[in-house]
């Protein structure tokens, strides 16, 4: 069974079912036959593309869930990767999978094609949720967002500099790099996992090496240490001998809790 830490103490050994492992740096490709509907929002010039899942018959939406692929993926294969569609549908979320450009984010580290460009993908997924809560009536206090590796780092990101968007968010594998400044401007609700044994985004930080080249991160604890002191409700997954994975049980884990705490 698996078992949520609090911050203050470490987990035991977490089952770990059905991983999805995330560490494909191949390039992405035409969605596949099986990915959600297809959207494209034109911002910051460019025709930024993202497929959008509505559970069938949902006419009041209990959120929003921005779901973010790792590097070197699509949204499209990270909607198939992560089931996370049929947890949506569990929880009459509405969920969305941005297609990042090079198959990677700009998370302010430096180290991705989109951060030498200076995308703006702050702007580009703000804007996307606004489009959203309008078009389906999504409670604004009801916006989340989850990720893996580069996805993480990005939602850390996104929390940082825009928690008047979002309520609460669900990193894996990502913390932010230690040249991002995180000042929210108000509490944000975080389910932080991590394994000790991440061998490409170390769980102590230090060195990393991504898509775009070399950075220097924050370690896992210090990351939901940041997210204590902002003052909203934090919980710390620490997967002892995990790896750079998706927990079989990640998808359900941070439905349950983006449910219990929008705003």
């Amino acid at each position: 069974m698996t078992r949520v830490c609090p911050i203050v103490r470490r987990c035991g050994h977490l089952a770990l079912a059905a991983l999805c492992v995330v560490a494909c740096l191949t390039g992405g490709a035409a969605a596949p036959a099986w990915a959600g509907q297809p959207g494209r929002l034109d911002f910051g010039g460019l025709a930024r593309t993202y497929s959008l899942h509505v559970p069938p018959g949902l006419e009041h939406p209990a959120g929003l869930v921005v779901n973010l692929h790792g590097a070197g993926m699509i949204g499209a294969g990270w909607e198939w990767d992560t089931n996370y569609d049929a947890v949506a549908d569990a929880h009459g979320f509405i969920v969305v999978y941005p297609d990042g450009v090079d198959f990677s984010w700009a998370d302010g580290r430096g180290a991705s094609v989109p951060d030498h460009q200076g995308i703006d993908d702050v702007g580009f997924i703000t804007g996307l949720v606004a489009k959203l809560v309008s078009d389906f009536g999504v409670d604004p206090g009801h916006v989340f967002a989850t990720g893996i590796s580069a996805g993480a780092f990005m939602v850390n990101r996104l929390a940082c500099e825009r928690a008047d968007v979002f309520a609460a968010i669900a990193p894996v594998a990502g913390t932010l790099g230690v040249n991002v400044g995180c000042a929210p401007s108000r509490p944000v609700a975080v389910l932080e996992t991590h394994g000790t044994a991440d061998p490409v985004v170390p769980f102590n930080g230090g060195p990393m090496v991504g898509r775009g080249g070399p950075s220097d991160i924050i370690s896992a604890p210090a990351m939901a240490a940041r997210w204590q002191q902002a003052g909203g409700p934090v919980e710390f997954r620490q997967i002892d001998g995990g790896g750079h994975i998706w927990p079989g049980d990640a998808s359900e884990a941070s439905a349950q809790f983006f449910a219990s705490h929008a705003r």
